[in-house]
């Protein structure tokens, strides 16, 4: 091989080695950034997965937060009316305190019940069983759970606010017919909660429960007659301007509605009393 044939193959070889040592250099930078991208989305899942844990633990919470409130708001409530009303007819009339030390005696089971229901489903024993606690802490066997709420319960509810003091007439409009359970348990929790607020902060009066079966939507309404803003006889408690409920168990009420796509209004009624009202959509899809 002549000396010119040699540089040329020098050169070629010299050529190469540049080249594959370019492509290698080209291959670990791409693989370098390669290996940032996929730590950087890596890390942005895993940020995602923190912030999806958060907000389910808070909605998870605030749902806990409404049961608990409506369970012990309500009862509590019954419990309080009644005591008051045994206190005051306990020398006179001893057998309609008895009547309603009974009623105070069915809130509170009534109560313990469902918060042990509430607190079993958060945190089972270990065998898997609901276990029962009465008086003194032992042991009385599972507990049975029970769905949650529906306006099928709306009678025994009916009840208890009648017999604490509050009467109560039930209209029920169109054809009554099953209803998804979410929707079914917002009306009834809508129902007493305003049926326990007008037992709790009215004047006497007597109350209105309407329940409408549209084609499209159902419709609740509660209406208590009260002292009238306009005698200036009502409450003196501060009401929002336009009106609106925002009481922590109203709020809730907004919430579970507007999951629906519905919507939901408190407010004073000029003639006297409160009104709540909710529509909530049931054809969505």
């Amino acid at each position: 091989m002549s000396e010119g044939e040699t540089n040329v193959l020098m050169a070629a070889l010299g050529m190469a080695c540049a080249a594959a040592g370019c492509l290698t250099v080209a291959w670990w930078r791409t693989r370098r950034r390669w290996q940032s991208a996929v730590g950087e989305r890596g890390w942005l899942l895993e940020r995602e997965r923190e912030s999806a844990s958060r907000s389910a633990v808070a909605a998870e919470r605030d749902r806990i937060a409404r049961e608990l409130h409506d369970i012990v708001s309500h009862n509590v409530s019954l419990m309080v009316v009644q005591a008051g009303a045994a206190r005051e007819v306990l020398d006179t009339m001893p057998d309609e305190a008895a009547a309603a030390l009974r009623a105070v005696e069915d809130a509170g089971r009534g109560a313990m019940t469902d918060l042990r229901h509430l607190l079993g489903l958060l945190a089972p024993s270990q065998s898997g069983d609901d276990a029962a606690y009465e008086g003194g802490g032992e042991v009385a066997g599972p507990v049975e759970l029970a769905p949650q709420p529906g306006l099928d319960r709306l009678g025994p509810l009916v009840d208890r606010i009648s017999f604490a003091g509050l009467p109560v007439e039930v209209r029920i409009c169109g054809e009554p017919r099953p209803l998804p359970q979410g929707i079914d348990v917002t009306a009834y929790r809508i129902v007493q909660e305003a049926l326990t607020n007008a037992l709790r902060h009215g004047d006497g009066g007597e109350a209105e429960v309407t329940v409408r079966y549209a084609d499209h939507a159902l419709r609740v309404e509660v209406l208590n007659t009260g002292p009238s803003v306009l005698t200036g006889t009502a409450p003196t408690r501060t009401v929002p301007r336009h009106g609106e409920g925002t009481g922590r168990g109203l709020l809730g009420l907004r919430e579970r509605v507007a999951v629906y796509g519905g919507d939901l209004d408190a407010r004073r009624r000029l003639g006297g009393g409160y009104r709540v009202r909710a529509r909530i959509p049931l054809d969505r899809p």
